[in-house]
């Protein structure tokens, strides 16, 4: 799947990282809940919600978990970024945001090589609550 919507279809925010599913670079939604793209055959998919970081947000409303990952910093490279928002987002609406230790566990399969976990469990806990209302 991560190959089609990188190259057939453009959608080129999740990343391929290690193909093997291990970094959470690929990080996509699949009717709400999360998945490694790069371990998920096309198609599977036919018929169903499929949401990529391009899809949670507008250039002129960014989705408050995209706004809280720049208000804390939490990214340097940028690219993990796509998957790391979209498996916070999938963090908190699976209802494991509620203190540091459980994001920290709950984001584990995504991995961030320039170190930035500090600001994004404190991007995930600024959103949740605006997430868990909408």
């Amino acid at each position: 799947m991560l190959d089609m919507l990188r190259e057939r279809l453009g959608l080129v925010g999740a990343k391929k990282g290690c193909d093997h599913g291990q970094c959470g670079a690929c990080t996509v939604h699949i009717d709400g809940r999360r998945v490694a793209s790069c371990l998920t055959l096309a198609a599977k998919v036919n018929g169903r919600s499929v949401t990529t970081i391009e899809g949670i947000g507008s250039v002129d409303a960014l989705h408050p978990m995209q706004q809280a990952f720049i208000d804390h910093d939490a990214l340097q490279c940028g690219y993990c970024t796509p998957g790391q928002i979209m498996a916070a987002i999938a963090c908190v609406k699976e209802g494991h945001a509620s203190t540091p230790e459980d994001i920290r566990e709950y984001m584990s399969g995504n991995i961030c090589r320039c170190g930035a976990y500090v600001g994004i469990v404190a991007a995930i806990q600024q959103a949740a609550p605006q997430i868990e209302r909408g």
